[in-house]
């Protein structure tokens, strides 16, 4: 439901389904004017009948060809020339065929179509604005996508007027201005349902939502049912309850349901993107695993060889890297395993990380591991990134560093803090030396598996990285 702030709305095909809806309205007005007149085909008014519905048909066909074909394709492969190529018949053919039922229809009486240009150069306004606010609106310059689309929404709305304007040249007498009335009427209701009674219903709010339902159908229906009562008008009556049937009954429905194909379609794709997502880190860490066999084998002769010698230490370090592999080569590809083996995993880890720098005199680690009450199942892989990675930034062979683990489970919760030491990267020779599935990957998976169930904070200062982390567990 934060779509307004967290990217930008597909202006296009908002513009593109407003645009056609306003066109259609001006050519079906103008065909129903047609009918309600009596002429013969000998009538001399016949071309302006005709005209009044070409007209806007050439200018939709201008802007569908425009609009929605050749500036996308100009986006995507940046050819100038190809652009201006077709862009100066289309001007020209659409000039002349206006231009010609224009004067044959007596709407402008000079060779020239004023209007024609006042339209294109209303259009052309409309792109350079959108230019500038592009420029100026889209972050990283502002947080968040909130102000931009406000602004581009008022904006579509601002030139669609201007353009109405110029639209009832060839519409009976003050229709252009109704026609403008009605569709800024309509944007104002849908958007007002959306944030404050869509939204809200949504958020299980129904009260609210049914109060600010009653001001959306009352406020404008009402104060026509009280100038009726005014004026003595009962045509005002008529249309204040008229008002109110098409907001009830027409508007808040249909902008329901496309609130919802919209939310809906939205949610599919953002699962099915973390799924593929989780599926190819899982996919690149399979491909990593060279001949896991050999290495299982090469491990127990060392293993064998390490006890031969009595050298309890590397037997024990060989035997806790077997475990770990096995982990990585079986319980990693399963979708839940018991926390039991996660955390069975984790210790591994942190002896052998232990084993391998019990020498260093910089480093201080600090260990809380309480695993009573840690019962359940977890997707795997959850808690050792944030370990990982403060063993892969924390340490420093020059300076002094720390690594501070707290681990516990409450009511049926696991939680993990993490406190690491920071120091200047270290230079990989290889990409492929990142540890773990990394803390990017961690995110996509815990919106994707614990939506609403899981809370991860990640703070960091010049001298220190702090998480926590808590998970609801199955």
């Amino acid at each position: 439901m934060n779509s307004l702030k967290a990217k930008s709305l597909d202006f296009r095909q908002i513009e593109w389904w407003i645009v056609t809806f306003l066109f259609l309205i001006v050519i079906l007005v103008n065909i129903l004017n047609i009918g309600s007149t009596q002429f013969r085909f000998e009538d001399e008014r016949l071309i302006e009948y005709f005209a009044k519905v070409i007209i806007p048909l050439v200018f939709f066909t201008v802007f569908y060809l425009v609009h929605m074909r050749l500036i996308p394709g100009f986006r995507k492969n940046h050819k100038v020339l190809r652009l201006i190529a077709f862009c100066i018949p289309i001007v020209l053919i659409s000039y002349l065929i206006i231009t010609l039922f224009s004067v044959g229809a007596e709407i402008t009486g000079t060779p020239f179509t004023p209007y024609y240009f006042k339209t294109a150069g209303i259009y052309i306004g409309y792109l350079v604005w959108v230019f500038l606010l592009k420029q100026v609106f889209l972050p990283p310059k502002f947080e968040d996508f909130k102000i931009y689309n406000a602004l581009r929404l008022g904006s579509i709305l601002f030139f669609l007027i201007l353009f109405m304007e110029q639209m009832s040249m060839i519409m009976p007498r003050h229709m252009g201005e109704i026609i403008a009335v009605i569709l800024v009427g309509s944007i104002v209701v849908i958007l007002f349902n959306y944030l404050l009674i869509y939204r809200k219903r949504k958020k299980g709010k129904t009260r609210q939502a049914n109060f600010f339902n009653i001001i959306l159908v009352g406020f404008p229906s009402g104060a026509f049912i009280l100038g009726a009562s005014a004026e003595g008008q009962p045509i005002l009556l008529l249309i204040g309850i008229g008002i109110a049937l098409v907001i009830q009954l027409v508007l808040i429905p249909l902008s329901n349901f496309a609130f919802d194909r919209y939310f809906g379609i939205k949610k599919q794709i953002d699962t099915l993107t973390h799924k593929v997502e989780v599926g190819s880190a899982n996919l690149s860490f399979l491909k990593s695993q060279i001949n896991p066999h050999f290495l299982f084998n090469a491990l127990n002769t060392l293993y064998g060889s390490a006890l031969m010698e009595n050298a309890e230490k590397t037997s024990d370090g060989i035997q806790k890297l077997g475990d770990m592999m096995r982990f990585m080569l079986h319980e990693n590809q399963l979708d839940k395993i018991s926390l039991k083996r996660e955390l069975e995993y984790l210790q591994n880890y942190l002896d052998l990380q232990m084993l391998r720098f019990k020498n260093e005199e910089n480093l201080e680690v600090e260990i809380q591991i309480n695993d009573a009450h840690c019962d359940g199942k977890i997707a795997p892989m959850m808690l050792i990134p944030f370990v990982e990675n403060a063993f892969k930034h924390g340490i420093s062979t020059k300076n002094k560093s720390w690594i501070k683990i707290n681990l516990r489970c409450l009511n049926g919760s696991i939680h993990l803090d993490v406190v690491n030491s920071i120091h200047p990267p270290k230079a990989l020779k290889d990409p492929k030396d990142e540890s773990g599935i990394g803390l990017e990957n961690v995110r996509k998976r815990l919106a994707v598996l614990y939506p609403s169930r899981h809370e991860l904070n990640i703070v960091a200062n010049d001298s220190e990285h702090f998480v926590h982390f808590s998970l609801q567990l199955d």
